[in-house]
């Protein structure tokens, strides 16, 4: 790295611009998150601390964050950075399933629960994740495992929620079980 007359390396300024405005994105969350803190009041709850504690946490914990990326840039760019894997291109069949299984989720929670929903969502991701690696997308009895895997996460998520956090979520039945 070049050094000037006082013998302190200069920054590199061959650093990529997408380098810096990730850096500066990063500072732009933070303030955002500052401001919607700064809009919640602040009345202590539960051992002195109040609502807006977390928010502004995060705000500062962005900002540290925001300043150490732009500080890396300027001296020289993410060192030791792997070059990218996969494709030089998108998958775009491959985002089709994710999305789908998102879209579906979002479409079905209301009708067919909760725990349906996002096995349903899983199940769909999975096989979009598999294309985009070069794998098979799965035959049936992969469908099957992905369907038995999807609800053992679905199941106990939706009773955490609802059985021990008493956060509403679409059940498919009245019992709140499933």
């Amino acid at each position: 790295m070049p050094s000037d007359t006082t013998g302190v390396q200069a920054s590199r300024p061959d650093h990529r611009p997408a380098q810096l405005l990730m850096g500066v994105a990063v500072i732009l969350v933070a303030a955002v998150l500052a401001y919607g803190a700064a809009n919640i009041p602040s009345d202590a709850g539960y051992a002195g601390v109040g609502p807006d504690f977390l928010p502004w946490l995060v705000s500062a914990v962005l900002t540290v964050c925001g300043v150490f990326l732009i500080w890396e840039v300027r001296t020289g760019g993410y060192r030791n950075m792997e070059e990218p894997s996969g494709a030089a291109r998108g998958d775009w069949h491959a985002l089709a399933w994710v999305a789908a299984g998102i879209l579906g989720n979002a479409a079905l929670i209301t009708k067919i629960g909760f725990i349906l929903s996002c096995a349903l969502c899983f199940v769909l991701a999975v096989r979009g994740l598999r294309i985009s690696e070069g794998k098979p997308g799965g035959n049936a009895s992969q469908v099957v495992r992905d369907v038995a895997v999807g609800m053992l996460i679905a199941a106990p998520t939706y009773w955490l929620f609802t059985k021990f956090l008493a956060v509403n979520l679409p059940g498919l039945t009245a019992s709140g079980w499933i």
